[in-house]
């Protein structure tokens, strides 16, 4: 039984435990799903400033901090005692791809060439790193929420300004893949 649990799950049984949630959430107390607003949370009640963005109630909202302790747990415990001892498995076409681009080292989840302690302080670093990080919560913030608040828990309720976000998350990805990543992969 554990050995099937550390092995890779297909995407339509991981996908449909995630898809899941969303009704459990709803059935339970009805809460939406979405990781960005826990960040809001943390900081509401971390830091009582004088700030008008973190006053709330933000106590009423606590479940969602203990739901993202379990996805921090989750994640922690599939990496240590359950990870899959394999090399990550790439379609032969991106690893040609990626070894074209200098990125030899695909065994790993986050090839060592981009996401390393050595690149911190490079070009590369600064761009994946500071302006990549900066870019993805100025995105979260601009669009109302994240990737899977949008995607996952918009969507299934009908929101129209989920299924926006969503859109132009995916035509985002899609430029930054074609048309930027493989410039900023030559640096």
């Amino acid at each position: 039984m554990l050995e099937a649990i550390k092995q890779p799950w297909p995407w339509y049984v991981a996908g449909a435990l995630i898809g899941l949630t969303v009704p459990y959430l709803l059935l339970v107390g009805n809460k939406t799903f979405g990781i960005s607003s826990s960040l809001r949370h943390l900081c509401a009640a971390c830091m009582p400033a004088n700030i008008t963005f973190f006053k709330y109630d933000w106590k009423k909202e606590a479940w969602n901090l203990f739901f993202v302790g379990g996805i921090a747990l989750g994640a922690f415990i599939g990496a240590t005692l359950l990870a899959n001892p394999g090399p990550v498995q790439l379609a032969e076409p991106t690893a040609a791809y990626l070894a074209e681009k200098g990125i030899t080292d695909t065994s790993a989840l986050m090839p060592p060439e981009i996401f390393s302690w050595s690149n911190l302080f490079t070009l590369r670093g600064l761009i994946f790193f500071v302006i990549g990080g900066f870019m993805v919560g100025f995105g979260t913030r601009y669009a109302g929420g994240c990737t899977s608040g949008h995607a996952i828990m918009g969507l299934s309720s009908l929101q129209w300004p989920s299924l926006v976000a969503t859109i132009m998350f995916m035509l985002g990805g899609i430029a930054m893949t074609w048309l930027i990543l493989p410039h900023l992969l030559t640096l």
